[in-house]
């Protein structure tokens, strides 16, 4: 009995070892596959910015005192010289009054001058031809000339002041229309800062009672770009955000302008990169927050692959890569790892499946968008199949044998 259960036992092993062996080579990895296609490719570089009117006009008011009217609101669309808000005229009509009367009496006081120098001359004249005929003394000749010359400076003085007074008053009129704080332009009330019996004070610094958007048809987003990605942003470069409030919805523009000033917190440099925008219908409003994607270059009906493609390895060539890294062997790796974002031609390595089994094609690469990498060269051709994943399969007929489920007789 012995005996038999040996041979039943080893029966049972030899049986278990060819049904794991055969299973083993039968086990085939699974392989995801997409294929080389036509497309285009468009890197970009993303960031943040602020949805802001093209013009934005601060208007505020030079001259103190209490506003006694307002006439424009939130929202409110107004025309170029419209009257916005008044302050209280009275102080600055009396400063108006005061300088017109000084003026009228520096007029008067040269039509007086001016009499007194002709009655001057006249005995000036007189006295010299008394003189002549000697009648007079030198004394009176001189005593007459040195009023004619008061005569004449007195009157260049009234001159001056009656220049004086007429700048006073034209000083005193400015300020007073001053009192009217009106819009310097077409466009749309966005802030408010002023109420109705306010004192405003322009003393040390000039208050901002409105502001103004010029166009909100037309905005531009300001965003911050890296130092790292700046030298591949050019003016016209097209650009695509979204803002929070309409996420399914994508606004399109193109870089305007790329500012030369650095913008540096905690020692990160970004540079102001101004996105013109169209807003016929009015959807974006002024401070909305932008996630920006401006594209840096673009090829349209290129030759591309995944990106994952170029990361993908097989794994046996990365157990055969393992064992010939001592020996210098990392060619396969290098290529593999050089599916990341660089700039101009690169190379790479994809797979293909070949008769069920991953085969290396090298390829030469251009621009990367992250998801899609250009083709410029190498023996891959449109429609073939690249790897992008490898899968384990379990073996024809199921799971694998458990252990132990069979046992020797006793």
């Amino acid at each position: 009995m012995r005996i038999a259960a040996v041979i039943i036992a080893a029966v049972v092993v030899a049986a278990g070892a060819a049904y794991l062996l055969r299973g083993k080579a039968r086990a085939m990895p699974h392989y995801e596959t997409v294929p080389v296609e036509r497309g285009t490719v468009a890197p970009v570089v993303i960031s943040s910015g602020t949805v802001n009117p093209v013009t934005t006009v601060q208007v505020g008011t030079y001259v103190s005192g209490v506003i006694q009217t307002i006439s424009c609101d939130f929202n409110t669309r107004v025309k170029a010289g419209q009257l916005c808000a008044k302050i209280d005229p009275r102080p600055y009509q009396s400063l108006v009054d005061q300088a017109d009367a000084a003026l009228a009496t520096a007029r008067a006081q040269v039509a007086k001058d001016r009499a007194n120098l002709t009655y001057s001359q006249q005995i000036r004249d007189r006295n010299v031809e008394l003189l002549r005929r000697g009648i007079v003394s030198q004394e009176t000749v001189d005593t007459s000339v040195n009023a004619y010359l008061q005569a004449v400076a007195q009157l260049a003085l009234d001159k001056a002041t009656l220049m004086q007074r007429d700048a006073q008053l034209k000083a005193a009129r400015i300020n007073l229309g001053y009192t009217d704080i009106a819009s310097p332009v077409d466009g749309t009330v966005v802030s408010r800062n002023v109420t109705q019996g306010q004192t405003v004070a322009a003393s040390f610094q000039t208050p901002t009672l409105f502001l103004i958007a010029a166009d909100l048809t037309r905005m531009q987003v300001d965003t911050n770009v890296s130092e790292s990605d700046i030298g591949r942003i050019t003016v016209g470069n097209e650009a695509a955000f979204t803002v929070e409030s309409y996420p399914d919805r994508q606004f399109r523009g193109r870089v305007q302008q790329v500012r030369q000033a650095p913008l540096t917190v905690q020692n990160v440099v970004t540079y102001d990169v101004v996105v013109a925008v169209s807003n016929p219908d009015l959807t974006l409003k002024p401070g909305m927050t932008a996630s920006m994607r401006i594209v840096t270059d673009r090829v349209d009906n290129a030759l591309r692959v995944p990106s994952q493609a170029l990361r993908f390895r097989p794994a046996q060539a990365s157990q055969a890569a393992d064992a010939g890294a001592g020996h210098g062997d990392t060619r396969h790796a290098a290529d593999a790892e050089d599916g990341g974002r660089t700039r101009g031609a690169r190379t790479g390595t994809v797979w293909v499946l070949a008769d069920g089994h991953p085969k290396r094609v090298p390829v030469q690469l251009g621009l990367d968008d992250d998801q899609y990498s250009q083709v410029l060269g190498g023996a891959l051709q449109e429609g073939q199949q690249v790897i992008l994943s490898e899968q384990p399969t379990l073996p024809a007929g199921g799971r694998p044998p458990t252990a132990g489920i069979f046992a020797p007789a006793r």
